[in-house]
């Protein structure tokens, strides 16, 4: 099936040039997913369980047209992402942060994959508070994916574990030696949520189920938070302006 043409905004700007590559429905968590590592054409439908076969396939095509993605030649029917692609990571990572404003309770049938989790790991990650923390390793049950985060001076990394994960490459060994302690979180979507944007005194971050101590726990929220915009602000500013 061909791809449809771009449709044009009329506008020499680089928004509208952005939007006419990558701001289509669907797009972005592609784009959000390949961030993750490359990624099989049933890797992506299994991580987008409600995207049609051949939207993925025109999604596909498109991105790989406008120089965003790439066939990955020693995988068949694999995906990654070109330097054009991975350099959409701070604007899919701002967005992560925004959305997290307005998540609110999960709809019927939301579910949490395990490249979406670890993206928001990734979007709530404080380099800075962890630098001053001992390594430690995350790791993260909700609902059914599981991830693990281990954290080393500052330095991130994040694999899929359990039934179901993709393979990943073998993690770097200075991490495994040195991270010692372990937390272990078993939470719902919403208890993530409000652990990593209201610290442990959210409303449902108080049932969260975890191994280890209360000091490990409070060493997960401040490694990993994102602090709601005030909805306020925007009208304060405005003012301040006028």
């Amino acid at each position: 099936m061909a791809t449809r043409a771009a449709r044009g905004y009329g506008q020499y700007s680089g928004t509208a040039r952005a939007l006419e590559r990558v701001g289509d429905r669907w797009a972005l968590l592609i784009v959000r997913d390949l961030l993750i590592g490359p990624r099989r054409y049933g890797d992506l439908k299994a991580s987008l369980p409600r995207i049609p076969t051949n939207i993925l396939s025109d999604r596909l095509k498109e991105l790989q047209e406008a120089g965003v993605l790439r066939r990955v030649p020693t995988v068949r029917g694999g995906y990654e992402l070109t330097a054009l692609g991975h350099a959409l990571e701070p604007a899919v990572m701002a967005l992560e942060r925004w959305g997290w404003s307005v998540l609110g309770e999960p709809g019927e049938g939301d579910g949490v994959g395990a490249d979406a989790l670890a993206m928001s790991l990734r979007a709530a990650f404080r380099a800075d508070a962890a630098a001053a923390l001992p390594p430690t390793e995350y790791v993260l049950h909700v609902g059914d994916v599981s991830v693990s985060a281990i954290v080393v001076a500052g330095t991130l990394d994040i694999v899929a574990v359990g039934p179901g994960a993709l393979p990943s490459p073998r993690r770097r060994s200075a991490f495994e030696p040195v991270a010692s302690a372990v937390l272990e979180l078993e939470v719902t979507p919403s208890e993530l949520r409000d652990l990593m944007s209201a610290g442990s005194e959210g409303s449902d971050a108080a049932t969260a189920r975890f191994t280890g101590d209360d000091e490990l726990l409070g060493r997960f929220t401040s490694t990993f938070r994102i602090d709601p915009i005030e909805p306020t602000a925007g009208r304060d500013g405005l003012a301040a302006a006028s």
